[in-house]
């Protein structure tokens, strides 16, 4: 269920988010990023990490550049967390794909990601929430190539997605 979705370019996007996430976030809460910075469109979950980590955010981080969470490492690493964290709260974030139509939209959504469905990958879920920035097109021909996305496209979608954090915190 969507509980918030909106285009990353409108005016007002991060008030907009910020306002959602604001009965999302709890003291419990532990953010967990999903990407890697080894392809420009699976590294906005990285970035929101890193961003989070290197401002006052209060709260446990998951996912950076540094230490990513990608495919070869998620099943220790939510393993890990989630142990670490037995009543976390968990926020999820990561890139995603969709239409056409929809590259741009960030979506606020109840329930977890579903990290590698675009590309084909069947692996762990994480998160009581999740926010996803759908970065490109699906390609049903070539499931394991992203087109030409842009990394100061990514960029801004991870500045909006931390900045909307921060602010609702």
């Amino acid at each position: 269920m969507y509980l918030s979705k909106v285009n990353y370019k409108k005016n007002n996007v991060v008030e907009i988010l910020s306002s959602t996430l604001k009965n999302i976030i709890d003291e419990n809460t532990v953010v967990v990023c999903i990407g890697t910075d080894r392809a420009i469109g699976d590294a906005l979950g990285p970035l929101v990490g890193t961003m989070l980590k290197n401002s006052d955010f209060k709260y446990p981080v998951y996912g950076t550049l540094d230490n990513p969470i990608h495919a070869l490492n998620i099943y220790e690493s939510i393993e890990n967390i989630k142990s670490n964290h037995p009543k976390g709260n968990f926020l999820a974030i990561d890139a995603c794909l969709g239409t056409k139509n929809n590259i741009g939209i960030i979506q606020i959504r109840e329930g977890p990601i579903l990290p590698g469905k675009g590309v084909g990958k069947k692996l762990p879920q994480i998160g009581n929430y999740s926010i996803v920035g759908i970065i490109d097109k699906i390609d049903e021909n070539n499931k394991f190539s992203f087109n030409n996305i842009r990394l100061s496209f990514i960029l801004e979608l991870s500045e909006i997605i931390s900045l909307s954090i921060l602010m609702a915190t």
